[in-house]
């Protein structure tokens, strides 16, 4: 018994390099769910079980990267990464938990254009979409939880909720009057927005983490003005190098120089998640360049939700069948064509993405435990609770009645779903297993119709 009291309240080894890649790596791989589900999982990982960050410092970074345009979940790995291991500790864990759902994605798409529709992978996609609404509600349940400490917070996240769900106001615009609210409330009722609440067990749990509450900021990681334009410098001149040698070598009307372009454009919309930048993508890569057909982007949205990675990756699959259809390189080269054009969009969908990391988390790492920086964020991760929930109903709603109201209930889903939230919520399964299982269930109503 003094063994195991020992291990629980003595701080764990730092994990070294290579020890943090293999688990970066591994991420990459079983990050299912979109970006709540993911954030879950490194919380579960990361604070929980190899206990790296603790929560309140975890909790601190997840604030920065909701309030940034791009995929939260990438960023909040990339910034861990950097806070462990500098910047090559940030590359590789943001990098990794990208290039699996690339190479995937690419796979996916190829048998897509390839080969058509198959009636076994349409089965297993049938059973894996309810499961990814289980994932969500689960997730948001697990965060909600530890987020909304009290009536407040409820009611910034009801409110966010009801904003988005009701009232389609634009997320940015959530975001800033949760931050808002956040400031005011910080200053009024203090005890409301303290990162963590004030509530007795949870201290009283704290077990020691390697990056714990009161772990001094690293030498790397505090904030310097001559850093800042030197990743500043050096983020505008990959972006410029990328662009420019496109716009020289292929011209600026180019299928891939436009493609880059746009992608730098989206990139810097994506506030709230894939959804919210998901009708400006349609818009322009379905209506306006017509590099894939409508049929196709709902199909390309399919994969993403089932394949590991940010849901922002669908742009993968946007390049891809984009680069395949216009023949980039000839008709004896369509896959070629389809890779290269995957590989440009998601660079440049995500360089963005590192460029907020390596700027602004020094700074955001000055301001941990100081509630005047600290309130606004914990007003705005309420905030993303209740949006989160919103992206739930509206997975639940494409899924359980994919034909509307009128045509009734698609039950096999929903007993599907149900099972799968079972295993999540009070059998406590784990996302890869529940997948795999939903998959299954769905091959099999497949087979038998």
């Amino acid at each position: 018994m003094t063994d195991v009291s020992t291990q629980a309240t003595a701080a764990p080894t730092a994990p070294t390099f290579w020890q943090a890649f293999a688990y970066w790596l591994r991420l990459g791989f079983v990050s299912f769910g979109g970006p709540a589900g993911q954030i879950a999982l490194m919380h579960d990982d990361l604070v929980e079980r190899r206990r790296w960050i603790s929560e309140k410092r975890y909790l601190h970074a997840l604030n920065y990267c909701m309030v940034l345009p791009g995929p939260e979940a990438q960023q909040l790995a990339t910034y861990i990464g950097w806070l462990m291991h500098r910047t090559w500790g940030g590359i590789v864990a943001g990098g990794l938990f990208v290039l699996p759902s690339l190479i995937i994605l690419i796979a996916l798409s190829w048998i897509y254009l390839a080969w058509g529709h198959v009636p076994a992978v349409a089965g297993v996609l049938y059973g894996i979409k309810p499961a990814v609404t289980a994932i969500v509600v689960s997730a948001a349940v697990r965060i909600g939880s530890r987020t909304l400490k009290n009536g407040l917070l409820w009611s910034i996240a009801a409110a966010a909720f009801v904003a988005i769900f009701a009232l389609d106001l634009p997320f940015p615009l959530i975001v800033a009057v949760a931050g808002l609210v956040g400031y005011l409330g910080g200053r009024l009722w203090p005890e409301k927005f303290t990162v963590g609440g004030a509530h007795g067990q949870a201290d009283q749990a704290h077990r020691p983490a390697v990056i714990d509450d009161d772990t001094p900021t690293p030498a790397h990681a505090r904030f310097s003005g001559g850093r800042f334009w030197r990743v500043l410098l050096v983020s505008l001149g990959l972006w410029s190098l990328g662009i420019g040698g496109m716009t020289l070598a292929l011209g600026w009307d180019a299928v891939l120089t436009q493609m880059a372009w746009f992608f730098t454009k989206a990139a810097l919309l994506t506030f709230g998640g894939a959804y919210a930048v998901l009708p400006y993508v349609y818009q322009g890569a379905v209506e306006h360049f017509q590099w894939l057909s409508p049929t196709q982007m709902i199909d390309g949205l399919a994969l993403g939700e089932t394949t590991p990675g940010p849901l922002i990756m669908v742009v993968s699959f946007v390049g891809f069948v984009g680069g395949w259809t216009q023949a980039l390189f000839g008709p004896d080269a369509l896959p070629l064509a389809g890779i290269a054009a995957a590989c440009v969009v998601t660079f440049f969908t995500f360089l963005p993405s590192f460029l907020f990391i390596f700027v602004g988390a020094p700074f955001i790492e000055t301001t941990h435990g100081k509630l005047t920086f600290t309130a606004p964020l914990t007003g705005i991760t309420a905030a993303v609770v209740g949006v989160i929930v919103n992206l739930a109903v509206f997975f639940a709603w494409h899924v359980l009645w994919p034909k509307g109201w009128a045509a009734g209930l698609e039950w096999p889903a929903a007993v599907i779903g149900a099972l799968a939230a079972l295993a999540l919520l009070r059998l406590k399964v784990g996302v890869i297993p529940v997948v795999l299982g939903s998959g299954l269930l769905g091959l099999l109503w497949q087979l038998a119709r």
